[in-house]
């Protein structure tokens, strides 16, 4: 089986280890239809990406973005229907040593909380949320914080995303970078796979290293690990 070797695993959260797609979208459909806007478009743009930024890059009038962001922030903080782990999250997360990961999320710190808790998903005592960065994703200044925080480089880390803009900030980082889910992965840097079945754990009493066996990546046509 293929080996990932790091001292440290940053985990994004919608997507990655939380399955918060439904709600997601009839969330951003709502807004879409409140401003007559194109739902795909929308969505494309929101995907990885903090709600604030997603607002305003729709919505011009300043103090309508910033109601509009109060208004979905609190529907999306009070609703966890249909909010469900990504398969084999919580198995692996429960074979992680405490220390070694943390998430890094575009949701606030009190979403985050409500949709890990929601999905039956441990938070982290490292978590990185929009409340914690200036520059969102696709930056990767919240993946570099998460690894100074937990006191490691970059290059001794690995960051699963699933989205365009979460990919390029996990490569940006210069984090070998994993995408979980269905987006191609990004100019082929980044193995694929669906979701976390079959990922095993193995952690080095010595170093904490810790080595994940996986199962093959999906091909996407000649991928490159780094």
């Amino acid at each position: 089986m293929p080996l990932l070797q790091a001292h440290t695993l940053l985990f994004d959260m919608d997507g990655t280890l939380v399955d918060s797609t439904a709600l997601v979208e009839s969330t951003w459909a709502g807004f879409s239809e409140r401003h007559g806007l194109d739902l795909p478009a929308v969505l494309a743009f929101a995907h990885g990406r903090p709600t604030r930024e997603t607002v305003h890059r729709f919505v011009p009038d300043a103090a309508l973005a910033a109601a509009e962001t109060r208004r979905l922030v609190a529907h999306e903080e009070s609703e966890t229907t249909g909010i469900t782990a990504i398969p084999g999250a919580p198995e692996l997360l429960a074979a992680l040593p405490s220390g070694s990961w943390a998430v890094v999320t575009s949701a606030s710190r009190r979403l985050a909380e409500v949709r890990l808790g929601a999905a039956g998903l441990p938070v982290p005592p490292v978590l990185v949320s929009a409340d914690d960065i200036t520059r969102g994703k696709p930056d990767p200044e919240g993946y570099l914080h998460a690894a100074g925080l937990l006191g490691r480089a970059p290059r001794e880390t690995v960051v699963f995303e699933d989205s365009p803009a979460g990919i390029r900030a996990g490569l940006a980082s210069g984090a070998r970078t994993v995408v979980i889910g269905t987006c191609a992965a990004h100019d082929h840097e980044a193995e694929r796979h669906a979701d976390f079945r079959g990922f095993h754990v193995t952690t080095d009493p010595t170093t904490c290293a810790v080595t994940l066996s996986t199962p093959e990546p999906v091909n996407d046509g000649g991928l490159v690990r780094r």
